[in-house]
């Protein structure tokens, strides 16, 4: 979801791409090569700087892109996947390669030339492993029906419409361990947003899909902007973010019956303040195995353990839309914007 209009920029230089790298020198040329700048990190808990120490820097990866969504990083194959959503593509990014094309069209298939958030939004891999999409443009959760290292747009529908209406544009996904698909589903894809005339639902939902039932379920539709969406560990609550100007929060809901239905919807933690302050509103999310919650809102990253305790913010200067996390390389990698960037982080010891 791009909240605003209104870019803001870093006026950083072109970066330089790793053209060769020993293993044993790989580190010493990763931090010479890829452009680092300083990173403002206000640190609320004590636990911040463990997670992100004194002198932790922003690496740009890549930049000059339009819009960037949905990172996802794959650890097989030591790659990120992210959307650039106005260029209707998917593009990959690694180390020593650089930033690449990886899948076009993404988002929308359609033969009729369109404007607005066409491509694919939020990316995630299914149970079996296949690419899955938030396709703005074709209004879907699809899969793409071609192995992850030979990229084809070829693309089948998971599920497309509520009780026969089309979907507004799915923005964000995750699955259970039961390999159900949950997503959220505001307007940003359409081209007029919540005022397009081929908008066909009177709300924005989120959703539950099980594959094997066929059975989709509509799980909250009193959210006015649902957006990124993630289970805490043990899969017993659900972080939804709404971007919505007029209420820039994120809520957590108990997750009952298997997840087919949420309850006790409450605040996690109340963005206005903030919202007043700084550009961008609660978007994507990630959480780490030991439940620390990465999202992005204003003035960049958020960070919170899982009862909704702030424990700091990165202060991104830019509209950071989503995350995406390495852990077992130690790397939390997001879409600002016109950029993709990373910052090297470390969690805490589970002894």
């Amino acid at each position: 979801m791009k909240p605003y209009t209104q870019y803001l920029t870093l006026g950083l230089l072109s970066m330089v791409f790793l053209t060769a790298c020993d293993p044993d020198t790989e580190k010493k040329e990763e931090e010479k090569e890829i452009q680092a700048l300083q990173l403002h990190i206000d640190r609320d808990h004590e636990l911040m700087n463990i997670l992100f120490p004194e002198g932790t820097d922003l690496q740009v990866l890549g930049e000059g892109f339009e819009w960037t969504e949905g990172p996802l990083w794959l650890e097989e194959e030591g790659k990120l996947l992210f959307s650039d959503i106005p260029n209707n593509a998917v593009l990959q990014w690694s180390e020593g390669q650089g930033v690449s094309s990886y899948l076009k069209p993404a988002g929308y298939t359609g033969d009729t030339p369109r404007g607005g958030e066409s491509g694919s939004n939020g990316l995630l891999l299914s149970p079996d492993g296949e690419l899955v999409l938030c396709q703005h443009g074709d209004r879907r959760m699809a899969a793409m029906k071609a192995p992850l290292d030979q990229p084809e747009a070829k693309f089948e529908t998971i599920v497309g419409t509520y009780e026969g209406k089309r979907f507004n544009s799915p923005n964000d996904a995750v699955y259970d361990l039961s390999g159900n698909l949950y997503f959220t589903d505001p307007a940003y894809g359409l081209e007029e947003r919540m005022d397009d005339p081929k908008k066909e639902l009177d709300f924005q939902g989120v959703y539950r899909y099980n594959a094997e039932e066929d059975e989709l379920l509509l799980l909250v539709d009193s959210i006015s902007r649902p957006n990124g969406i993630a289970f805490l560990p043990g899969e017993n609550a659900l972080i939804i973010a709404n971007s919505d100007p007029e209420k820039p929060v994120w809520y957590i809901y108990s997750v009952l019956e298997q997840g087919r239905s949420l309850a006790n919807g409450q605040i996690f933690f109340d963005a206005n303040e903030a919202f007043k302050e700084d550009e961008g509103l609660p978007d994507g999310l990630k959480i780490t195995k030991n439940g620390i919650v990465m999202a992005t809102g204003p003035g960049g990253i958020w960070v919170f353990d899982a009862h909704g305790e702030k424990l700091g913010r990165l202060k991104v200067n830019d509209l950071v839309s989503n995350v995406a996390l390495d852990e077992k390389g130690g790397f939390l990698y997001a879409t600002a914007n016109s950029q993709l960037i990373r910052i090297p982080f470390q969690l805490p010891s589970e002894e």
